[in-house]
């Protein structure tokens, strides 16, 4: 695989999917990510209750056609990231979607409570950007162009956070102590 073009080889690395098309709203963040890092993807809508047999040929292809991980989002009894992680060894890092009723603590408390043997990574209820960030991270150890961008993409926060910081800090200094003017 050409290094410099991974986003040209038309495979994609990380496969995001989710219960059902309401959780789109959430894991577009994930997709984000991956379009800023210029990460290849795949998002499909999986279901594990109403697609089982779907979920199944998903997760047993996944590594076959490319993934090297898989991003799975899912609210309430949220039962996708444990069950794709039963049926592949690539990563699977969970995304808890926080639904109306309890705050999205069922979705969390369902993907991070995994029995041993099945590990699925989770990230906090609604942060599928973590999830993308994680998937990277997971990629960057095979592929030096996308732990650049991810290095470049980190560096950038951390810039904007001192910057943001530098500005409140001296705004709240002149306001505080004007008298010493």
């Amino acid at each position: 695989m050409n290094e410099n073009n991974l986003k040209k080889n038309n495979i994609p690395l990380v496969g995001i999917v989710m219960g059902s098309e309401s959780d789109l709203r959430v894991m577009n963040m994930a997709a984000q990510i991956m379009e800023q890092l210029q990460v290849p993807y795949e998002i499909k809508v999986v279901s594990a209750h109403r697609t089982p047999e779907r979920m199944y040929e998903y997760s047993k292809n996944a590594e076959e056609r490319g993934l090297e991980a898989i991003i799975a989002g899912a609210g309430g009894a949220a039962h996708l990231p444990g069950m794709i992680s039963s049926m592949t060894l690539l990563p699977v890092i969970g995304v808890p979607v926080k639904l109306k009723e309890l705050d999205g603590m069922d979705s969390l408390l369902s993907i991070v409570q995994m029995p041993g043997g099945v590990p699925v990574a989770t990230v906090g209820i609604n942060n599928a950007k973590n999830a993308g960030i994680l998937a990277a991270r997971i990629l960057g150890t095979k592929h030096k162009v996308i732990r650049n961008n991810l290095d470049s993409y980190i560096n950038d926060i951390k810039e904007k956070v001192i910057f943001d910081l530098e500005d409140k800090v001296i705004e709240s200094w002149d306001v505080g102590n004007e008298k010493n003017r």
